[in-house]
């Protein structure tokens, strides 16, 4: 249930506050911890939180039309769950957004509901998702978007901002389709979700790296 996540999201806040250390949040899938880490914040406490794609464009009623599929750890959750979370995005009580990704096999994801593994993947999916349910309907600017997923990380870990970037045909309008997925994995609740934003191509270290079949011409 949320308050188990609840209880110690608080406990960890006020502990953070009265001590001076520093802590992370992650994966928030409730609505009342995202109150909590905004209360930590406006009272002085060290804190960010994190959440997922997952939690806030789907509820607990995917379970029901996608089984294991839609199996998480946390659980997906309520509607109004998942609305607070993207509010939480919105004011600045939610610092980053992370993929979760859990590439299990086909085999650790068809034994059912009660015992498939949790997770699935979540690179592959995570910026069109977030583009089409954030910037698309005008909730979030790109550059917003970009900084949960990218600046924010970096600022809060002091990660190096090295010299990768990747290249998106944000026109580009498609279906989800698993088989066309480079990880191993395949589990996803999202397969046949229309989406736009495909990425062209990734540099890392000014070398490319990927590039997408249809534009794969560079030496």
């Amino acid at each position: 249930p949320a308050a188990a996540e609840d209880v110690l999201v608080a406990r960890d806040c006020m502990l953070a506050l009265h001590t001076g250390a520093l802590i992370d949040i992650q994966h928030i899938s409730s609505a009342t911890s995202v109150k909590a880490v905004k209360l930590a914040k406006e009272l002085g406490a060290n804190v960010t939180a994190e959440v997922t794609p997952h939690h806030f464009t789907l509820d607990e009623t995917a379970v029901l039309e996608h089984g294991a599929m839609a199996k998480m750890n946390p659980p997906l959750r309520t509607a109004k769950d998942r609305e607070g979370i993207i509010e939480g995005i919105k004011d600045g009580s939610i610092d980053m957004i992370a993929t979760d990704h859990a590439p299990h096999s086909a085999e650790e994801k068809s034994r059912g509901l009660e015992k498939s593994a949790f997770g699935i993947v979540g690179i592959e999916t995570a910026f069109p998702i977030l583009y089409t349910c954030l910037v698309k309907p005008g909730i979030l600017s790109l550059n917003k978007l970009l900084e949960l997923l990218c600046v924010n990380p970096r600022r809060r870990f002091g990660l190096p901002l090295g010299t990768d970037y990747s290249i998106w045909d944000l026109n580009a309008a498609y279906a989800i389709d698993p088989k066309d997925f480079l990880s191993k994995g395949r589990a996803t609740p999202f397969a046949g979700r229309q989406v736009s934003g495909k990425c062209i191509a990734t540099i890392c270290d000014g070398k490319l790296v990927y590039a997408a079949p249809e534009t794969h011409t560079a030496k």
